[in-house]
């Protein structure tokens, strides 16, 4: 069966940066609902449309197409106080805007001199990856999976 819109894909993968550092070993195959659902990165989907069971392909994300640019104002420098006194480095707190504004992620990068260093660009923010992908399967997607607009069962979303 050949990707199109309101299937479901199940790809084994493997992610790089461009110097061949592996990202993710793609231990577990990825598996989402194809035609705009937002469960793949779009530069992914659009290189997969129209593939079939056992196609490989390698496709390059430049940042804006993955986990966007590294935005240094996003890293911020906050008293000690405002935290609880088990925090660690790695740590990740969710925290709302002053004007509303949506939560964003933040890490805890260091901790020194009664100052905490927290970022919110992704981990992966500002770096090119590169996917090997093999298209493991390919099939209809249940009616079910379309209203929901994501994967259930195996792989996917479970109620």
């Amino acid at each position: 069966m050949e990707i199109a819109k309101n299937t479901v894909v199940t790809l084994d993968y493997k992610v790089t940066d461009p110097d061949g550092n592996v990202i993710d070993d793609g231990q577990h195959p990825l598996v989402y609902l194809h035609g705009g659902y937002d469960g793949i990165f779009t530069v992914i989907e659009e290189a997969l449309h129209g593939k079939n069971s056992g196609d490989s392909l390698k496709v390059k994300l430049q940042p804006e197409d993955a986990f966007g640019e590294y935005d240094e104002e996003l890293v911020l420098v906050e008293d000690a106080t405002l935290f609880p006194d088990n925090i660690e480095v790695g740590m990740s707190f969710e925290r709302v805007g002053e004007d509303g504004e949506d939560e964003m992620v933040y890490r805890i990068t260091d901790i020194a001199d009664g100052k905490v260093v927290v970022d919110g660009n992704h981990p992966l923010a500002g770096t090119a990856l590169v996917f090997d992908i093999t298209v493991k399967s390919v099939r209809a997607a249940s009616a079910e999976e379309i209203g929901h607009g994501h994967v259930h069962g195996e792989g996917g979303h479970h109620h």
